[in-house]
């Protein structure tokens, strides 16, 4: 198997990017993308770091950023697995994307820029839900926002309702795979629910 190995023969295979494809890019939130961003509970964030690259999946029950101004966004760190792997990149290496979806929505929304870690007292006392904080808030300055093209949705018919998750091994029976037994497997199943119910926040 042979591989592409230069930017010229990258370009020659794919040709000219379309006119729209270049001229949806945006280098801060117009009042469109706020109010497409402001709609979406899910994001990825992706970071890349000494290690190699990361990407983590954020979730709220509303928006899941906040818009500090039309350069800035604010994604609180909720609680988690505590690996950090996301923030420890950002402190090496700031660069970071950040791509929205909306369920229903077969355009997704990405945002390039440059993060930073903040544990500002005012601004985790703001996101405060249920009497609890996020222990660091990651604000990403905005360079690029644009909207990628709906064909990948469209290709998996990820909103079509379908479950497809019948037959796949459940988070205790990957732990207790990788273990041989040690952690995980049905009793960390059946707890699960509970103990997610009571850290979500």
């Amino acid at each position: 198997m042979q591989f592409l190995t230069t930017i010229a023969a990258l370009e020659a295979l794919y040709g000219t990017p379309g006119e729209t494809s270049l001229r949806k890019v945006a280098h801060h939130l117009t009042p469109e993308y706020r109010d497409w961003i402001m709609a979406s509970r899910f994001c990825v964030i992706s970071t890349v770091g000494p290690e190699g690259t990361d990407a983590s999946p954020r979730g709220d029950d509303g928006p899941v950023v906040r818009a500090l101004d039309d350069r800035h966004l604010a994604l609180p760190d909720w609680a988690g697995n505590n690996r950090i792997d996301t923030l420890r990149n950002i402190l090496r290496d700031d660069r970071a994307s950040l791509m929205f979806l909306v369920p229903g929505s077969n355009n997704v929304v990405r945002v390039n820029g440059c993060a930073r870690v903040t544990a500002d007292a005012t601004l985790r006392q703001s996101f405060e839900r249920q009497g609890k904080q996020p222990r660091s808030v990651v604000v990403l300055q905005i360079d690029e926002v644009y909207f990628q093209c709906a064909r990948a949705l469209l290709r998996s018919r990820l909103w079509s309702g379908a479950d497809d998750s019948a037959g796949l091994p459940s988070a205790g029976a990957l732990l207790a795979a990788l273990t041989d037994g040690a952690v995980g497997g049905a009793d960390y199943d059946r707890d699960w629910p509970e103990r997610a119910a009571k850290s979500l926040w």
